[in-house]
Order: C-alpha cells, then structure tokens, then sequence
C-alpha cells in the first residue's frame, strides 16, 4: 500500500491550514540538520505557551542528530521508534516540572502539552514535521541524563523535515500509509 499523497484533514469546517496540513509522520528527510533559528523559533514558541498561574512547568533537553545525546536519547526509545527516528534531525525530550517552591503542579502535564502544541505548530509554519512519543523508557531517560524529581520525561519529539513515507520500512509505515481519521465532533461532546 503507498502513502495517501493529500494528508490535509478532511475537516466539518475550515480551519487554519497549518492545522489542517499538520501531521505526525514517522518519515523524516535524511541528513537535514536544523538551523539554529528554526530550533530558537521552536523553543520559543514553547516557551510563551499559556500554563496555570504562568509556572511554566515544563523544560527541554534537546539532542540533534549526529550527537552522543541523540544516540543516549535514541536507546531509550523502543525498539519500533528507533528505527524511524535515528533520520529525525533532533530528538527533544519534554520534561514536566511537578512542582515548584510553592508545591505541586496540578496542571503541569496540561501545560507542558500545550508548550509541545505551540511548538508543533511553530514547527509546521517552519516547514518541519514533529511526531511525538510515548514508546521510550522515562526511568532509563531520566537516570541517563541525571533527572530528579520533581522533573519527569513526560514524551520524546522527533523534529526535522518531512521524507519520503514509501521509503519507511513496512514495519513502522502503517500510520503514514492511512487514510486520517478522527472522531466527530459529536462524539467528542458530553451531552448532559
């Protein structure tokens, strides 16, 4: 089966087109290294995201590809991530921040996603794609790069141009070779 060549989503309603284009692709373009405007964008669209009381819980560890931390952050991955995100030009490691001199954070693993969302669509308007992900050892990250609480690896991103999804090994190309799909809008509504 060969990737869907549109990967717009076919949305009820219009909505801005970097959102509509925005897509978590496994495929990324070999050998292209970020600039470093692009990762000062990235960062800083993170950094002005909203978050609760403005804390900002949330921090990066940023590993580009070709680097001894890339390949630290790489082998935590599991085994079905790496193979696709050794040609990511960086790997950011999102950590949240539990708590602060105040006490705890409620809404830290709230906030940091909505740092990774302004990020993602910074990234998108750089013409980068971003995949995030779950599949990694957080207690092998964190031990590896020295993490202590109250700061927990909460997801990897793989950042970099988009590739060619025909080239992915069959494997891990299932997603990139799908057709989009979501809920409704209906069915995302609780209905008193």
């Amino acid at each position: 089966m060969t990737a869907p060549t549109d990967r717009h989503a076919q949305t009820a309603v219009p909505i801005h087109p970097l959102l509509a284009a925005r897509h978590s692709t496994r495929a990324f373009a070999p050998g292209v290294d970020l600039t470093e405007q692009q990762v000062a964008a990235l960062l800083e669209a993170a950094r002005w995201a909203p978050s609760a009381g403005n804390t900002q819980p949330w921090r990066f560890l940023l590993a580009r590809r070709d680097t001894g931390e890339f390949k630290r952050v790489l082998e935590t991955l599991n085994p079905g991530n790496r193979d696709w995100a050794a040609n990511a030009s960086a790997l950011l490691v999102a950590v949240r921040t539990d708590a602060n001199a105040r006490g705890p954070l409620s809404h830290a693993a709230y906030d940091l996603g909505q740092a990774i969302a302004h990020l993602t669509f910074q990234a998108a308007a750089e013409g980068l794609t971003v995949r995030q992900m779950g599949g990694f050892d957080a207690a092998a990250l964190a031990a590896e790069f020295a993490l202590e609480a109250p700061l927990v690896p909460t997801t990897v991103v793989a950042i970099g141009e988009p590739g060619d999804p025909a080239e992915l090994a069959d494997a891990v190309a299932g997603p990139d070779r799908a057709q989009r799909a979501r809920l409704a809008v209906d069915d995302l509504l609780i209905h008193p």
